[in-house]
């Protein structure tokens, strides 16, 4: 039996779910464009076989281990690393039975179509996974990885990727860029300027982080002057790498716009010493506005994606690192938030932002009005915890009446899970289709139009959006 019903997330009333099959038949075979993302350059530089599939599918992505602590199961047991070096699980079968055992608790999730998507579209299953398939599955798996069809530039090949975008920060040598580019072969892999280390005085280690900024560009990154011509420099370094967009995550939509000497003054003070949260917040809304000037300059597109409780849990902060399924989403204001960069540079229409949100009350009240009328504003597509076929439906509902469609930017997958790239853009394209088919049901559409829409939320808005 397949693992997958080829009507999923259409519609139920027969003319509509005709209507979207035929809407996403257009769009199912188009080249998958993933502008904004967190899979590792050095995957495709080395080609080199994943390791295990615990490895490949477990461990790396924090939307399965976040469920599976949710009912009690340690991340040592799951293979995560510790910062302080104590063992943890290694033997990826084990992890993997682990998973299976506890695969039930994802039910009705996004993470379940995603993993059954990868599951019967790359490896071939037909029956779902379980504690009694775990080990079939885990041998399969296993047996193809090791072969080179299933290594990354295969893979990214056969996921029929245009082009996908790395996130670097703004300290990294890019490396491994570098690699993919003298190795000759075709795949498209491009970075992203993320200055979070840099630009945000809470980070941990920022002032030594201003140091190591100003030994690598030959800036004096202990005045603002400096500090800014540093920035400048890596930006210009990371483009020569293939970047068109800066990342900024910061914990709020916070801009401001200072006069020289007062944003010489604040740097100053958040240089020397230990930041008040104050400054740091004020700081962080002063480089929000900075890097926007700098995208007039550069065509750097500019993404914003605040409203997220960073590390929520210090505990697992404190014993595993960042980035561990903890970051929780918060209320966040924009109106007042982004009138100071949209004052100085809102009217651009040279400048592309692209506002991320993880607060849905935000759509209709604020962000759609917003973008739906400053020329440089954009929406991002419904993202992280509303990466799902409801997110995305009343992402369009809540926008689509203000913005329209054409001050959105497609979808991007945002994953750090490879295999779920596909998975995820396949989900999108079936809710779009979905969507469409409703409107042009409802008269508020016609067919043709539909169509010309679905390719351009499938694969053309974001190669446009992100200049790609």
């Amino acid at each position: 039996m397949a693992l997958l019903d080829d009507d999923r997330l259409f519609p139920l009333e027969p003319s509509a779910r005709s209507l979207a099959r035929a809407l996403y038949a257009t769009t199912r075979a188009l080249p998958i464009v993933s502008p904004h993302g967190h899979t590792d350059p050095r995957w495709f530089a080395e080609d080199r076989n994943f390791p295990d599939p615990a490895q490949l599918l477990v461990v790396p992505d924090h939307y399965i281990f976040r469920m599976l602590v949710s009912q009690g199961i340690s991340l040592d047991r799951l293979g995560i690393a510790r910062r302080d070096g104590k063992p943890v699980e290694t033997d990826g079968r084990k992890i993997w039975k682990l998973f299976a055992e506890n695969y039930r608790l994802f039910r009705g999730t996004p993470t379940r179509l995603w993993l059954d998507h990868t599951f019967e579209t790359l490896f071939g299953f037909d029956v779902p996974l379980s504690p009694e398939t775990a080990d079939m599955y885990y041998d399969r798996i296993a047996e193809l990885l090791a072969t080179e069809a299933y290594r990354p530039r295969a893979l990214f090949e056969r996921f029929n990727i245009e082009v996908i975008a790395t996130t670097e920060g703004a300290l990294d040598d890019l490396k491994w860029h570098r690699k993919i580019a003298k190795s000759g072969w075709k795949g498209r892999v491009v970075t992203t300027y993320r200055p979070d280390s840099v630009v945000d005085p809470e980070f941990e280690g920022f002032r030594e982080n201003l140091d190591t900024f100003g030994e690598l560009t030959g800036c004096d990154t202990g005045t603002w002057r400096g500090y800014l011509d540093a920035h400048r420099k890596r930006r210009a370094f990371f483009k020569k790498h293939g970047a068109t967009a800066s990342d900024h995550g910061h914990a709020t939509a916070d801009t401001a716009n200072l006069s020289p000497k007062e944003a010489a003054a604040l740097f100053a003070r958040v240089r020397r010493k230990k930041v008040g949260a104050d400054d740091a917040r004020l700081f962080r809304a002063q480089m929000l506005t900075e890097m926007a000037k700098m995208s007039l300059d550069d065509g750097l597109v500019l993404q914003i994606h605040p409203g997220s409780w960073r590390n929520h849990s210090s505990v697992v902060h404190a014993g595993y690192g960042r980035d561990k399924g903890f970051d929780i989403p918060t209320r966040t204001d924009y109106v007042a938030a982004l009138k100071p960069l949209l004052d100085a540079v809102g009217m651009e229409p040279a400048l592309t932002i692209i506002v991320f949100t993880l607060d849905e009350t935000a759509y209709s009240r604020e962000l759609a009005p917003l973008a739906g009328v400053y020329p440089a504003l954009k929406l991002g597509p419904a993202w992280w915890f509303f990466d799902s076929p409801a997110g995305m439906r009343r992402f369009r509902d809540l926008t689509t009446e203000t913005a329209g469609f054409y001050n959105t930017v497609g979808f991007n997958d945002d994953t750090r899970a490879f295999p779920s790239i596909p998975a995820r853009h396949d989900v999108a394209r079936r809710v779009d289709a979905a969507f469409l088919a409703g409107l042009v049901r409802e008269g508020q559409l016609r067919e043709d139009e539909a169509f010309e829409l679905a390719t351009e939320l499938a694969h053309t808005l974001a190669k446009k959006a992100y200049r790609l």
